[in-house]
């Protein structure tokens, strides 16, 4: 595959969005890499998922490595109903028992993935499916989920405690797409369920990412929800760590996801609404995009005038 540069077919124009003030970001940004987390409505909008696609060939046109990392939630709920085996969450987490596990493998890397590489080869070569699983790429431990400061046991949900990015980053290197499926393997022999927030985040910092973006179906951080809607539009990473105790359970992994990566030297990390047609591309290349920016405690002036590249 060649040439990485001129924007051609279909993915062409996508970025007329964008103003002249968040075209330097075009030059920052070549050759570095970028994690996006696709979940939420957009997953289920045909449209949405659509523009989607050409939001992801547009970044590799633009010169950037990106790395998509899915979720399924009602993907697998859905197939949960139909099977007729139980639907339940503890804390914002799904109680996966063996039988849950194998659904959510199957849907998770036999539908969700397949239907998003799809997607993308639409136009052209690009995107090439995998899952935490392979080549030991993502380790995880079982994990419980916390109700009212107590342990639960959720079955097979795991957090991920390795990353092994060799076969994403010969991906990158290969001029591919990386699509990445959430499912890890346990040094005990499991295999489990990782929220894919975490697991973006995990992926980001592992591969030294310059961005993680986060799609969800909200316009951002709320200021405070339930009360107002007005959204937080930049944080710190201390900032976001004081107000994580007191998040919604929905918001929760993705902020918490969010304030992971910049710790672990992501420069900045984005939650985005996938609702909005095009949001991936100005949380990438947008100083002041839409929803809410998280940034390094240390960046010096955090983004002022003066400290912009």
């Amino acid at each position: 595959m060649s040439g990485q540069g001129t924007v051609t077919g279909p993915a062409a124009g996508a970025t007329a969005g964008l103003t002249e003030a968040d075209l330097p970001w075009l030059e920052e940004l070549q050759g570095r890499t970028v994690v996006v987390k696709f979940g939420g409505n957009a997953m289920v909008d045909p449209a949405l998922h659509r523009t989607f696609a050409q939001d992801v060939v547009e970044l590799w046109h633009a010169g950037l490595r990106p790395v998509v990392v899915h979720g399924g939630g009602p993907q697998i709920s859905a197939m949960l109903d139909r099977l007729d085996l139980e639907v339940r969450f503890e804390a914002g987490l799904r109680v996966t028992t063996p039988e849950t596990m194998d659904v959510v493998r199957m849907v998770l890397t036999g539908q969700v993935q397949r239907d998003l590489v799809g997607a993308l080869n639409a136009h052209g070569p690009f995107a090439v499916g995998m899952s935490g699983e392979d080549a030991h790429t993502m380790t995880a431990v079982r994990r419980p989920a916390w109700v009212d400061g107590r342990p639960v046991d959720i079955g097979l949900v795991g957090e991920v405690v390795a990353v092994e990015p060799g076969t994403v980053r010969t991906l990158l290197d290969q001029g591919r797409i990386p699509v990445v499926s959430p499912v890890a393997r346990g040094e005990d022999g499991e295999v489990y369920n990782v929220n894919a927030d975490l697991a973006a985040s995990a992926l980001a910092v592992a591969l030294g990412a310059e961005r993680l973006v986060v799609l969800t179906d909200v316009e951002g951080l709320y200021a405070d929800w339930p009360h107002s809607t007005e959204v937080i539009d930049r944080l710190t990473a201390a900032e976001l760590d004081a107000l994580l105790p007191g998040l919604a359970s929905g918001m929760l992994p993705k902020m918490e996801g969010c304030l992971r990566a910049v710790r672990g030297g992501v420069r900045r990390a984005h939650v985005v609404d996938g609702r909005v047609p095009h949001a991936l591309l100005r949380g990438v290349f947008a100083e002041e995009g839409p929803g809410t920016t998280v940034v390094p405690d240390e960046e010096p002036g955090n983004g002022t005038e003066e400290d912009r590249p």
